[in-house]
């Protein structure tokens, strides 16, 4: 396993990470029990991934918790909290309270990275003002170690809300979204932690519009209609075909790990299953070479400019 240091964090992570969340949450997204999910994270541990990442609303902290007793001490354990709930934002008591909630689902006294989780531009005053002071508290207390926050990259594509955070420079860690059909953090984002020695965390990396043609080939249709890509840059009938077809990629998956593994400001890649086969082969692909740099370029001409689309 590929090892890297997480930002000013000076964490020793793998630089793969099992992502808890997801359209799978370990299996259990598909009706698998919480012992199923654990032994997903076992699993990942065999393979030397050392990052875990899990929230309270995916349901899979307790999984989690399960799996990694007796090896805590090893483990890299990120969660998150929601900052609102149906009453509107969460007070600082609030947030307090699910942090605890997630320790003892967890089965720790503490969290390694604690993250305000899926915030928006609206949303981003009330953190600063009200939950990151109370977040500093619960530090202070020895309940989380570094502080991170995560993007709503479905709604918020061109990472508004971190162009928001970063200048504040509150937060050890951020998760933000980069794949091949939006490589725009490069431009917004990467350059920002990398000034600041931020950690960052890759997801989105390969969702649900990669594992489908017809996705594929619908998002392109629309960044097209947009004039966000070139039609003479692009094979409308088939978008991505070269890239199964390159020497030495193999698969528009393994592609797509591969091209967010190895971009500058990139770190800790993660990815999700509930299958300990897919796990490896996930791994596997994202522990691989980077791509050949014809390939790579194609993929800059294709997509370099575009900011308006997740890839979910």
């Amino acid at each position: 396993m590929q090892t890297l240091r997480l930002g000013r964090t000076n964490l020793n992570v793998s630089a793969v990470g099992l992502g808890c969340g997801g359209h799978s949450r370990l299996g259990m997204a598909s009706g698998n029990d919480e012992a199923h999910a654990a032994n997903v994270v076992r699993a990942a541990l065999d393979l030397g991934i050392n990052f875990i990442d899990t929230a309270r609303a995916y349901g899979t902290e307790g999984a989690v918790g399960q799996a990694i007793q007796g090896v805590r001490d090893q483990i890299i354990v990120s969660t998150k909290a929601m900052v609102s709930n149906r009453n509107g934002l969460l007070s600082a008591a609030e947030i307090t309270a699910s942090l605890e909630h997630s320790l003892a689902q967890l089965r720790s006294d503490y969290v390694d990275i604690f993250h305000l989780h899926g915030v928006t531009v609206a949303q981003y005053p009330h953190c600063r003002q009200v939950l990151i002071p109370e977040l500093r508290r619960q530090q202070a207390a020895g309940k989380i170690r570094f502080l991170g926050v995560t993007e709503r990259f479905s709604d918020d594509t061109a990472h508004g809300m971190l162009q928001h955070a970063l200048p504040d420079d509150l937060f050890d860690v951020v998760m933000v979204g980069f794949n091949l059909l939006n490589p725009s953090a490069r431009h917004t984002v990467f350059p920002q932690t990398m000034a600041r020695d931020v950690g960052t965390l890759i997801m989105f990396a390969v969702r649900r519009a990669l594992q489908n043609d017809e996705s594929v080939n619908a998002i392109v249709a629309q960044l097209l209609a947009a004039g966000t890509i070139a039609a003479a840059n692009v094979d409308v009938q088939a978008p991505l075909a070269f890239l199964r077809s390159a020497t030495g990629v193999g698969s528009i998956i393994a592609a797509a790990y591969r091209f967010s593994r190895h971009e500058p400001g990139a770190q800790v890649v993660l990815t999700g299953t509930g299958s300990k086969d897919h796990l490896a082969a996930n791994v596997a692909s994202i522990l691989a070479p980077p791509l050949p740099e014809d390939v790579a370029q194609r993929l800059r001409e294709m997509f370099g400019d575009v900011d308006s689309v997740s890839g979910n």
